[in-house]
């Protein structure tokens, strides 16, 4: 298996090897460490639960022993009883550690067994001999015996602790054992981590800080450079994701330089339309107009001439033909202002909706005065665009509401409030009221529910408030909840920190009352 070979293993495969070392290593380490610690508890479970309790039990027997042998000699010496107490205790002591030293192992067939063995004989064969009842010349002998049993107290003392020396010799030997496996798992595991750095740094760090570059340098609009990748099976996958990428956006912006090259060339061609356009607004609002104003002059004069000359049909057509006219220029003079609405961008600016409103009633003052209207406000906003283009909504709403109306006077309010980042402004009236049915046709141009002689206009009203409330970023329609009447609502952007404008106090025909 080649270096290379083993670079380009997956991640999955590099994780799996390094998983499975781990475990290795983990299992070894238990096992070792397990081993050491058993054989250190052992030893030290041995010297201190064992030996050192053995050696403490010796002492005490040697010293009941002794104890004995003292008591005796005095009592044999003086004849008095107080001597055989220690004598009595001693041979209690010695009870005590007999069984105690049977418990933690002096059985028979052991060398502790035997020495134990060796002491009970001898000091049996002393008690046999050095009596408090025995006669001096026996209790006299009884002092080699006991030299005996100080023998064999001494090869006991030995054994025990030369077993004692040989427990503390394993205790330090299973000591220095799990400190090195200690320090060698330490330091397998210090090679596993240089081993496992090293090992990423080659294969997977190198070959990613590489593919991060080149991503980098794409991100950066450098879209000419190939992205290469090598390493790890996903390492090379991304880097052929991101190249397919790459080659996708430098197709999309090749497309982009061609579709702003055909959008430059548009844009001329717009541009000549929109001059022709201007040439043809101009022809239109002069040229075209002349002869309609000499038709409607012309006619007018024949009618003021030969008014009473002409039979009631003649003097009907010559009316017919100023009307005619006069329908043709508005008509045209619509088309003129509805075909100019955002085509001549003009400065958007903070404006006060009070203020655009009394303009419009300004204008309508005339139309007002004749249907002796009522009009009420609420507070209205400021809001950011033309005042000419937002005046001509209010005053072609109101004036809506002014011509088609009930038998009533009309009556209409023009409130506004807040909803999140806009301002909802509503024209109310009390008019003859539009059907459900035409909530949308309404709004399209030359469109009329009503027939002129009944109701005079152009049918390009509201085909004029919509174009303008959406050039101004909002959008109207026709509220069809209303109870009675006719409620138009239209919609403009809020400003960042809105502020709105007090109502206008009543100024002959208009009420104002606060919100």
């Amino acid at each position: 298996m080649t270096d290379d070979h083993v670079r380009r293993w997956s991640l999955r495969r590099w994780a799996t090897l390094l998983g499975f070392a781990e475990a290795v290593l983990l299992v070894a380490a238990l096992v070792g460490g397990g081993v050491a610690l058993k054989t250190f508890d052992d030893a030290r479970t041995r010297l201190v639960d064992q030996t050192g309790p053995e050696l403490l039990q010796a002492t005490t027997l040697s010293t009941g022993l002794l104890n004995q042998e003292t008591g005796l000699r005095g009592y044999l010496l003086t004849g008095q009883g107080d001597f055989l107490t220690p004598y009595e205790q001693g041979k209690r002591q010695e009870a005590v550690a007999v069984a105690e030293l049977r418990r933690l192992g002096a059985v028979p067939g052991t060398e502790a067994g035997a020495d134990l063995d060796a002491v009970q004989r001898a000091a049996e064969a002393w008690r046999a001999e050095a009596r408090p009842d025995a006669p001096p010349p026996q209790a006299d002998r009884g002092k080699g015996l006991f030299d005996a049993v100080r023998t064999a107290l001494d090869t006991q003392q030995r054994h025990l602790a030369a077993a004692r020396d040989a427990a503390r010799e394993s205790l330090a030997d299973a000591n220095t054992i799990l400190t090195t496996m200690l320090v060698v798992i330490a330091a397998l595991v210090l090679l596993l981590f240089l081993l496992v750095y090293l090992g990423f740094r080659r294969t997977i760090t190198r070959p990613v800080i590489r593919l991060a570059e080149q991503v980098r340098a794409v991100s950066a609009d450098d879209l000419r450079g190939e992205v290469r990748g090598d390493g790890p099976r996903e390492v090379r996958q991304l880097a052929e994701d991101v190249e397919a990428m790459r080659r996708r956006i430098l197709g999309e912006v090749a497309e982009l330089e061609r579709a702003h090259e055909l959008l430059d060339t548009r844009t001329h061609e717009l541009e000549r339309s929109n001059s022709d356009l201007e040439q043809f607004a101009y022809v239109a609002s002069h040229d075209l107009q002349e002869p309609l104003r000499k038709v409607a002059s012309f006619c007018q004069l024949l009618q003021r001439r030969y008014s009473g000359q002409l039979d009631e049909r003649g003097e009907q057509y010559i009316e017919f033909a100023v009307d005619g006219a006069k329908r043709m220029q508005n008509l045209i003079n619509d088309l003129l202002s509805f075909s100019r609405v955002g085509r001549r961008a003009g400065d958007h600016v903070v404006v006060d909706t009070g203020a655009l409103l009394d303009q419009a009633l300004a204008n309508l003052d005339p139309v007002v005065e004749e249907t002796g209207a009522v009009l009420t406000r609420g507070a209205l906003p400021e809001v950011r665009g033309e005042a000419t283009l937002l005046t001509a909504v209010l005053q072609n709403l109101v004036n809506n509401a002014l011509k088609f109306r009930g038998e009533a006077p009309p009556e209409v309010r023009v409130e506004a409030e807040r909803d999140g980042a806009e301002w909802v402004f509503s024209v109310t009236d009390n008019g003859i009221g539009i059907d459900d049915e035409y909530a949308e046709r309404i709004f399209a141009i030359f469109q009329r529910l009503h027939a002129k002689s009944a109701y005079p206009g152009t049918g390009i009203g509201l085909a004029m408030c919509r174009k303008i409330i959406e050039y101004h970023g909002g959008r109207i329609w026709l509220d069809t909840t209303a109870a009675e009447g006719t409620r138009f609502r239209f919609t403009l952007p809020a400003l960042e920190e809105p502020e709105a404008v007090e109502p206008v106090e009543n100024a002959d025909h208009v009420k104002s009352e606060e919100e």
